[in-house]
């Protein structure tokens, strides 16, 4: 009997023995028929058998998938290039569940010229692959509007939904409109201007759309001086104006260099469980498109794969097919794919910095929108990562954290800060001068001031946090425990500690610490309490010790208090100029009964 995860695996064997190691795509199929994960793979062998091998190894979801796969199908490739992109086809095609799949969030708008004898060009938010050419996406509406106007005002083009057929034309079927008399469009539909012609101006416009404006202001300009000379100039002035409007759209553009010819940038941010994602066009040094999304993973996938699958898809979607594309880092990208640049300064670093402002841009508004729609969504959201993560039964809303202070044992004190819904609540924040511990003992520190504080709760009938966070490692935990269980709360409040060297997270029973990736938002809300346990607790021992210090030079004077020995020192600055003082200028800063006590005091027993 197969120990496999795969319950199907003794079945599938066969087939594994037999897997190829060459290039390809792999379709993973449930006992239902239904795909449910597309790979692809330099070697098909080692990538299929690693699902099989060292499951000891594979996140959770991964292990789900793998339980679920009932057959297998390959599709062998020549290259790993013909691989990528049949993978990034399918995934399209058939959506697999187990997939990382684009998703817009929402609809941008698109430049369409149709497929059409004499195409016609919108705006849409639909693409359809009937052989249309589309420029976008446009992430700004009034960009575009701007562009189609302009667009509009240059060229003279057809708008009707016209069948423009040989025939149609031949047999006269169709009337000039009115945009023929007011010369936006030259009557193809009368055979008045060719098939040639009209497709000369379409040329124009994609070259236009596409950003290449160097070229066509370049054709204009030669125009408008041809017919200055031939003294034509009502027509002059018509293409001069044409230049204008070219020129002031073009000057709204983002220039990022003149050396910059035809690439595309990439950047991204992590979140929790997906990453935003911008990538940008660039065209002779103008960026003329600029696209963000939020990536999801599926499978537990690195940051680095997500962004992987997202170029490949976004570039299949978008039709972008330029050779060289500028990364933040190194991707597992075939060579004949794609060209990776990786900017360390210049022109290009800034542009990946510009990539990677838009999609820390994007990320920001997508919270502040998740958070007008519903304020407590975010910190819900965060408080499920934290159950799961932390092994509770409920959710922490209720956080409370125990952080201890001192100075070669003097002074010691502890500090209790409170959170509620993952946020501080200053407010209920506590310190405490430890009372019955002498000397540097952090521990026995440690279970007074739990012991304290849970006691008085209990005292009081309030209400007891969900979870407790211990500033320290294994021993401050126990004693902790200890502390709890003389209260008899051991088990009714879930208790952590969190140890700062490694970010150790250790339970009760549990030997092993738990090691939560960096990125974690649980492991940032920890942090964030234990620092702001172990910041309000070296405030408040500051005080103290600033406190005793002042009572050791000044208050240790009998008949000398607090408000007199103040008064002093605003006066003379120092204790040293206080010992140094006259009788009469101690008498004109605190009265003469005072001044004689402090007078005589240095004078006769203390020598600072």
């Amino acid at each position: 009997m197969s120990t496999n995860l795969n319950p199907h695996y003794d079945k599938l064997l066969p087939f594994l023995q037999t897997l190829p190691t060459s290039p390809g795509v792999y379709q993973y199929f449930d006992n239902k028929g239904t795909i449910i994960y597309i790979g692809k793979a330099k070697n098909l062998k080692n990538r299929v058998l690693s699902y099989f091998h060292n499951q000891s190894s594979l996140n959770s979801k991964t292990k789900l998938l793998v339980k679920k796969i009932f057959n297998i199908e390959l599709i062998h490739l020549s290259t790993e290039t013909e691989a990528l992109l049949l993978e990034c086809n399918l995934i399209k095609k058939y959506k697999p569940k187990y997939n990382i799949l684009l998703k817009d969030d929402k609809s941008f708008p698109w430049v369409r010229i149709t497929n059409e004898p004499f195409a016609r060009i919108f705006k849409t938010r639909n693409l359809v692959r009937d052989g249309s050419l589309y420029f976008g996406p446009y992430a700004s509406k009034r960009t575009l509007n701007e562009l189609m106007d302009i667009i509009r005002l240059m060229f003279r083009y057809r708008t009707c939904n016209l069948n423009l057929s040989d025939e149609n034309i031949k047999n006269k079927k169709f009337r000039a409109c009115l945009n023929y008399q007011i010369k936006l469009c030259d009557a193809p539909c009368e055979g008045l201007q060719t098939k040639e012609e009209y497709n000369k101006t379409i040329t124009t416009i994609k070259n236009m759309l596409k950003g290449d404006f160097s070229s066509l202001l370049k054709e204009l300009k030669h125009e408008m001086m041809e017919l200055a000379k031939k003294q034509e100039f009502e027509q002059a002035q018509a293409i001069k104006e044409r230049i204008m409007l070219l020129e002031n759209y073009q000057s709204k553009s983002t220039v990022v260099s003149s050396t910059i010819k035809n690439v595309e940038v990439f950047a991204y941010v992590e979140n929790e469980n997906s990453i935003h994602f911008n990538m940008m066009k660039v065209v002779n040094g103008y960026v003329i498109s600029s696209y963000s999304i939020e990536v999801q993973r599926k499978l537990d996938e690195s940051y680095e794969e997500v962004f992987t699958s997202a170029i490949v898809q976004s570039r299949d979607k978008l039709d972008w097919k330029d050779k060289e594309i500028i990364l933040p880092q190194r991707l597992d990208l075939p060579e004949e794919y794609v060209i990776q640049t990786i900017p360390q300064m210049g022109d290009k670093k800034k542009l990946l910095e510009l990539s990677l402002h838009n999609a820390k841009f994007h990320k920001l508004e997508k919270t502040k929108k998740a958070i007008l729609l519903d304020p407590e969504r975010h910190s819900k959201r965060i408080m499920d990562i934290m159950q799961k993560d932390l092994r509770l039964d409920v959710l922490p809303r209720h956080i409370e954290c125990f952080d201890n202070s001192n100075t070669q044992g003097t002074n010691p004190v502890a500090a209790c800060v409170v959170f509620r819904n993952a946020k501080p609540s200053n407010r209920e924040y506590k310190h405490y001068n430890i009372k019955t511990v002498t000397g540097a003992d952090d521990y026995a520190s440690m279970q007074e001031v739990v012991y304290r504080r849970y006691s008085r709760l209990k005292a009081e009938d309030k209400p007891l946090p969900q979870l407790i966070v211990i500033d320290g490692g294994k021993g401050q935990l126990g004693v902790a425990q200890q502390a709890l269980k003389a209260l008899d709360l051991l088990g009714k409040i879930k208790i952590i500690s969190i140890a700062e060297r490694l970010e150790e997270i250790y339970f009760p029973d549990d030997p092993l610490p738990l090691y939560l990736d960096r990125r974690s938002e649980t492991l940032k809300v920890l942090q964030q309490i234990r620092d702001e346990a172990h910041r309000f607790g070296i405030t408040h021992h500051r005080n103290k010790r600033s406190k005793n210090t002042f009572k050791t030079q000044l208050t240790e004077i009998e008949g000398i208090g607090e408000v007199t020995s103040k008064n002093l020192l605003l006066k003379f600055k120092s204790v040293k100029k206080i010992s140094q003082a006259s009788l009469e200028d101690l008498t004109k800063a605190v009265g003469e009964s005072k001044a004689k006590i402090v007078y005589d005091y240095f004078r006769n027993s203390v020598t600072p």
